[in-house]
């Protein structure tokens, strides 16, 4: 039995949330395993209403849980950055969920802006470290509001959290068993302190794996060859401020944020999975949101669960859907048929994928 915490969000969020629980539902009663579900209401509207993110005793009550399936956090009527740090980021840090995973994969019958590159070309994985450096909060304001203010934001980088954000690159790199390649993204030549500690644990630690070929790259050089080169990656390893921006632009080559999903990852605790778009407000209610992306994340999260054969399924559902140019675009509108009909359609296929 697994039990799976869900929060549908804001905006779209509730709607490719129950397109992805649709597909859930349908795998789960092709390849017999079972499953829970609790809904639980955080984001805007609650904010709106009561003026938390997360109540008291929520991360404890969400630690219950083995998965949290998360549709998307952002409303038009709360000041930005509020429930992103007040409930993404402090899940994020308070379950520990050290490893943010983006795989990158083009799809067969999605359009990829880079020209001449497939499917064959585009097949990555960036493993993120998620609870460090920047996005950590630690700096602050001197002469705050006047014309000698000073503002520091410190990136803070510990050996635990680099070596095991590292370990877990190269367990993935070996378990995924396509080039076994693993590339550092970083900045060695200017942030001299952050960037030593990750270049030497990174070479020591490879020392562990010697079926796993290694190589360096700048995090500016690394956007320059996932644009030129992206069959130059096999698995990227980097921290927490140059993976949120190379995910992103690996997102845009895959062919957009309609097709996206990462995992906010704790091997040993609770674990999220979330489609990477955000909330759309502008689309709400409106059934025309692409919920491929919110359905790919069920599918990230039943590996991370340990059901491979349901995985596949969804994999191979989307991957027939796309192919068949019975969904023409990714984009909002333009999908040829509504959010529930893709939904429908890749509960369909899970069926006869059996």
């Amino acid at each position: 039995m697994h039990r799976i915490a869900v929060i549908p969000g804001d905006g779209t969020g509730p709607e490719v949330v129950r397109e992805g629980l649709k597909v859930l539902e349908a795998v789960a009663a092709t390849t017999g395993f079972d499953f829970e579900t609790r809904e639980f209401d955080y984001g805007g509207d609650r904010w709106l209403a009561k003026g938390e993110t997360l109540p008291e005793g929520a991360v404890d009550e969400l630690k219950e849980f083995k998965a949290i399936y998360l549709g998307a956090i952002g409303h038009p009527d709360v000041k930005p950055g509020i429930l992103e740090q007040g409930i993404l980021l402090r899940l994020r840090f308070d379950l520990d969920q050290y490893i943010n995973l983006r795989p990158v994969k083009l799809y067969p019958g999605v359009d990829c802006p880079l020209k001449d590159k497939g499917p064959e070309d585009i097949d990555m994985v960036v493993v993120r470290e998620n609870t460090e450096g920047l996005y950590v909060g630690s700096g602050g304001f001197t002469r705050k509001g006047t014309a000698q203010e000073i503002a520091i934001q410190e990136s803070v980088n510990t050996r635990m959290g680099v070596e095991r954000c590292i370990r877990y690159a190269f367990e993935a790199c070996r378990e995924r068993d396509k080039d076994r390649k693993l590339t550092l993204c970083g900045k060695t030549n200017v942030l001299t302190y952050a960037w030593d500690l990750w270049e030497r644990t990174f070479n020591e630690v490879g020392k562990e794996y010697p079926t796993i070929s290694t190589d360096y790259a700048h995090v500016d050089a690394t956007c320059m060859w996932m644009v030129k080169n992206p069959e130059w990656f096999d698995v990227i390893v980097t921290d927490n401020m140059f993976g949120d921006i190379i995910t992103d632009l690996g997102a845009m080559i895959q062919g957009g944020m309609g097709i996206a999903a990462g995992g906010n990852i704790n091997p040993a605790g609770t674990s999220m999975f979330e489609p990477i778009g955000g909330s759309a407000p502008k689309y709400t209610g409106k059934n025309v949101i692409n919920p491929l992306a919110a359905i790919a994340a069920v599918q990230m999260m039943l590996d991370f669960l340990g059901e491979k054969k349901a995985a596949t399924l969804i994999e191979d559902a989307i991957i027939r859907a796309l192919g068949s140019g019975e969904i023409p675009s990714l984009s909002a509108g333009k999908m040829g048929m509504g959010t529930d009909e893709v939904g429908d359609l890749i509960a369909k296929y899970v069926r006869e994928g059996s």
